[in-house]
């Protein structure tokens, strides 16, 4: 094993026969290379870095395990890429590339906003973002070509209020395995590594699930995938689009690998080295009894000048996950594990943008059933009164005092359900998050995380917690 990261690997020493702490650079892995003399290298379990380098390595003779660097770069080349998803009928969001400020505006008005850009071949989300304007868009486009000159601006229509999902597959050329399908709790346009996810998939139809197997097995036999694979997709308006695909493992191998009872990195493995699907695992998925929910975990608390909104562009730094008999248990015990602990009384603070207070009025109710005391900013508690539900008034920073701030300083608010008002505000309302992150209470900057954060604090007011080992879940999914 090649690490350039001691710490990624100090729980795991033992993982593999020998562990080298060296750069992933071309050079580095050569020598590593002519030194040990194996029989091959798998570049699926290393992110981003070991296919940028895979086909370097290829050329230098380096024989690779699994996937071929050809098809690895297929998926990688935005455009050639499109062409394969063109040609098997897969519907995805209109898209284009540009290499020029030109270029980028005259695609931006053919597609339409919003849109969602990003330089290519980047980590992470690097430089993404959602762009609802041609202002924003020229001062993205001039910045983006900047960062990455080297390769073309991407962009794509970006589907509002979405549901993203997204798919862990195994092929060995032919046989393709998916163990689940994940939904992400965070509608599309917040990174997949910020976003919380559920295993299985709660609010998805069955003949849209059957569409994401279909489109998932064309895409890994046209892309001769061996090995692991991950894709992204997104529904909007019932109808289900490729977001992204990528020929390597995910950060969310180990999750499904938990949740689901199986090996899969074992398994990819094992195909990589030649053996057939149905020779390793039956191909057809397991059913289970539990629920499993991921959720990331920021590093804000060690930034306090740093607004804690979730965007495109990947902030997590490690994540953990909730198993439980039920989606809110499993969601309460991944928020406890992630350092927020939803509160079971007390008062919630709900200040939210425009465009979100159609959604808060059932919050609200919820919230008031549980017998929680509402506080709310003045557009959302004036909205909140004209449909009869009652709320108290939070004064804001610029408002006067005792105000938010003084509230949260105070232990007054055990909750805040905030949604960025952003560029159409007067004021910014970042200091309310900051300062929460600050007294560590609880705060939510989506709608759907915060109707999640309901359905967690009522399932841990109806009872205890239950505490089982991974064995336990495990032991109640029918043998094959």
């Amino acid at each position: 094993m090649v690490n350039c990261n001691p710490e990624t690997v100090s729980t795991d020493y033992d993982t593999s026969n020998k562990l080298y702490f060296e750069p992933l650079t071309v050079e580095d892995v050569l020598s590593i290379y002519e030194k040990e003399k194996p029989e091959g290298v798998i570049v699926q379990f290393g992110g981003q870095t070991p296919l940028n380098i895979a086909r370097e390595l290829s050329e230098a003779g380096v024989k690779i395990l699994g996937t071929t660097p050809e098809s690895i770069h297929l998926a990688e080349d935005r455009q050639k890429f499109k062409e394969v998803i063109h040609q098997l009928n897969i519907p995805q969001p209109e898209s284009g590339v540009a290499c020029s400020v030109e270029e980028a505006l005259a695609v931006a008005n053919k597609i339409g906003y919003p849109l969602m850009v990003r330089p290519s071949f980047v980590l992470g989300g690097r430089g993404m973002q959602v762009i609802y304007n041609e202002k924003m868009f020229l001062d993205y486009a001039k910045t983006a070509i900047e960062v990455s000159p080297e390769y073309p601006m991407l962009i794509d229509k970006f589907l509002e209020e979405a549901l993203e999902i997204e798919v862990d597959a195994i092929s060995d050329g032919k046989g393709v395995y998916i163990p689940t399908v994940m939904e992400h709790i965070e509608l599309a346009g917040i990174h997949s590594g910020d976003s919380a996810c559920v295993i299985p998939a709660r609010n998805i139809s069955q003949e849209n699930l059957a569409i994401v197997e279909d489109y998932t097995k064309k895409i890994a036999r046209a892309l001769e995938v061996i090995g692991l694979m991950n894709i992204q997709y997104a529904i909007a308006d019932g109808k289900v689009y490729i977001l992204e695909a990528n020929p390597r493992a995910s950060r969310t191998i180990p999750v499904v690998s938990k949740v689901m009872g199986i090996s899969m990195a074992k398994i990819a493995t094992l195909v990589m080295l030649g053996k057939k699907l149905k020779d390793v695992i039956p191909l057809h998925k397991k059913e289970i009894s539990h629920v499993g929910v991921k959720e990331a975990v920021f590093p804000f608390n060690m930034f306090p000048a740093v607004d804690p909104i979730l965007g495109p562009e990947m902030k997590a730094t490690g994540e953990v996950m909730g198993i439980a008999s039920s989606f809110g248990l499993a969601f309460y015990k991944a928020q406890e594990a992630a350092g927020m602990r939803l509160p079971t009384e007390g008062t919630v603070l709900i200040s939210v943008a425009d465009r979100d207070k159609k959604y808060i009025l059932e919050i609200a109710g919820k919230l008031s059933e549980l017998e929680f005391k509402i506080l709310a900013t003045r557009g959302t508690k004036a909205y909140l009164n004209s449909n009869g539900m009652e709320s108290h008034l939070a004064v804001k920073l610029h408002e006067g005092r005792p105000n938010i701030t003084d509230d949260i300083r105070n232990g007054r608010i055990q909750m805040i359900i905030n949604t960025p008002v952003g560029s159409e505000s007067k004021y910014d309302d970042s200091y309310i998050r900051k300062v929460a992150i600050q007294y560590k209470i609880s705060y939510l900057t989506t709608i759907a995380a915060a109707i999640a954060s309901i359905e967690g604090i009522e399932a841990k007011r109806s009872g205890e917690i239950e505490i089982k080992s991974l064995q336990e879940y495990h032991s109640l999914i029918p043998k094959e």
